[in-house]
C-alpha cells in the first residue's frame, strides 16, 4: 500500500463519513431510529432533518468542504497557512452556502473568530473562545502534509491551522489528536498506532492556546475506549450518546469518534455506527472515516460507496492528496 493510497483513504473516508452523518446530524439517536431505522447506506435527509433539509444521499457537508479548503490553502502556502486568507476563505464559503439557501453554515466559534480577525483583532486573540470541534473536523489535510515525527512539528502545524478560530487548549488538542492519527495512518501505522499517537499529540496540544476548562482530550480518549470495551456492543450507541457525549464540544464528539474507531475497525461499519449515535454525527463519522481510511487506504474502502460520494459531489481528491504528500516529503 502506498502513501498516496492511504492519503486518498483519509480524504475519501472523511467524505464518506461526513455524507453518512449528513441526514442524522443534530438529531437524537431515538429520532434517527424513528426516521431511518438502521443506517447502513447513504440516505436522503429525512423529514425531521433541519440543517441538511432536502439534501440527497451521499451529499457532503461543511466538514469535507472546509477540510478541502484547508488543504488547498496548505498547498498554496507550501505547508503554511495565512490567517487572513483563511478567514476570507471561510467567509466566502459561508456566503456561497447562504446563496444556496443552506443552513449548514459556520459554527458560532468560527463565525465570531473570523469576524474578529477581519476587524483587526490579533490572530492569537481572535480564536480564544473556540473550544468546539471545528478545528478537528477539518484537520485531516495537515495529517497528510506532515509526518508524525517530530511530533512538535506536526502539532505546530495543527496550531497554525487552528489558531484563527480555535485558539484554545481544547480546540487545539482535539485537532492535534485527529491530525496525528491521520498522519500515523498515512505513515503506515495500525489503528492502535493511530490512537496512541493521537493521545500523545493531544497531551502536547493541550499546552497550546488559551487554557479553558473541560475534560482533557488525552485523558478522555483512553477512558472512552475502555468504557466501550467494558460494555456489551448492543449498548454502545446508548453509552456513546449518554455518557461519552456527542455534542459539538471537543471533549465529547472527538473523543466519541476515537472510541468508535478503536472499537469497530471496519471503516464502513464504524462510520455507520457513528452516523447513528446522535448529536454531531457528520463530524464524528467524518473523523472516524478519515482515521480508518488513512490506515486501510482508499482501495480497501467500499468501492461503490467511494464512487457514489465522488459522483454526488464531483470529488477528485488525487491532485490534492499528491500535493499534500509533496509537502510531507519536502
Amino acid at each position: 500500500m502506498t502513501c498516496l493510497d492511504r492519503a486518498l483513504g483519509a480524504l475519501y473516508g472523511l467524505a464518506m463519513g461526513d455524507a453518512l452523518g449528513m441526514p442524522t446530524q443534530a438529531m437524537t439517536s431515538g429520532e434517527i431510529r424513528a426516521d431511518y431505522g438502521t443506517i447502513d447506506a447513504f440516505v436522503d435527509a429525512g423529514p425531521h432533518q433541519v440543517i441538511a433539509a432536502g439534501m440527497k444521499a451521499a451529499t457532503i457537508t461543511d466538514d469535507t468542504e472546509q477540510a478541502v479548503m484547508l488543504g488547498q490553502l496548505l498547498v498554496a502556502g507550501g505547508g503554511e497557512i495565512d490567517s487572513t486568507e483563511f478567514a476570507h476563505a471561510l467567509l466566502a464559503w459561508e456566503r456561497s452556502m447562504q446563496a444556496k439557501g443552506s443552513l449548514d453554515l459556520l459554527g458560532p466559534s468560527t463565525k465570531g473568530a473570523v469576524e474578529r480577525i477581519l476587524d483587526g483583532v490579533p490572530q492569537d486573540e481572535a480564536g480564544r473562545f473556540g473550544s468546539t470541534n471545528g478545528a478537528a473536523m477539518r484537520i485531516a489535510p495537515v495529517g497528510i502534509a506532515r509526518g508524525p515525527e517530530p511530533i512538535e512539528r506536526l502539532v505546530s502545524s495543527v496550531v497554525q491551522a487552528s489558531v484563527v478560530t480555535h485558539n484554545t487548549s481544547l480546540g487545539i488538542s482535539s485537532a492535534a489528536a485527529v491530525g496525528m492519527a491521520v498522519s500515523m495512518g498515512v505513515e503506515g501505522g495500525s489503528v492502535d498506532d493511530a490512537v496512541n499517537g493521537a493521545i500523545r499529540a493531544a497531551v502536547l496540544g493541550d499546552r497550546c492556546g488559551h487554557q479553558v476548562a473541560g475534560g482533557k482530550i488525552g485523558a478522555r480518549i483512553p477512558w472512552a475506549i475502555g468504557m466501550l470495551g467494558a460494555t456489551h456492543r448492543d449498548r454502545w450507541p446508548q453509552v456513546i450518546e449518554e455518557v461519552i457525549g456527542t455534542s459539538v464540544a471537543s471533549q465529547e464528539s472527538v473523543v466519541a469518534a476515537f472510541a468508535i474507531l478503536s472499537s469497530v475497525r471496519d471503516p464502513w461499519q464504524s462510520m455507520c455506527l457513528a452516523a447513528t449515535v446522535g448529536g454531531d454525527t457528520d463530524t464524528i463519522a467524518a473523523i472516524v472515516g478519515a482515521v480508518l481510511g488513512s490506515v486501510v487506504g482508499a482501495d480497501a474502502l467500499p468501492a461503490d460507496a467511494v464512487d457514489q460520494v465522488r459522483r454526488t459531489n464531483g470529488l477528485d481528491f488525487e491532485p490534492l492528496a499528491r500535493s499534500l504528500l509533496e509537502i510531507r516529503e519536502s
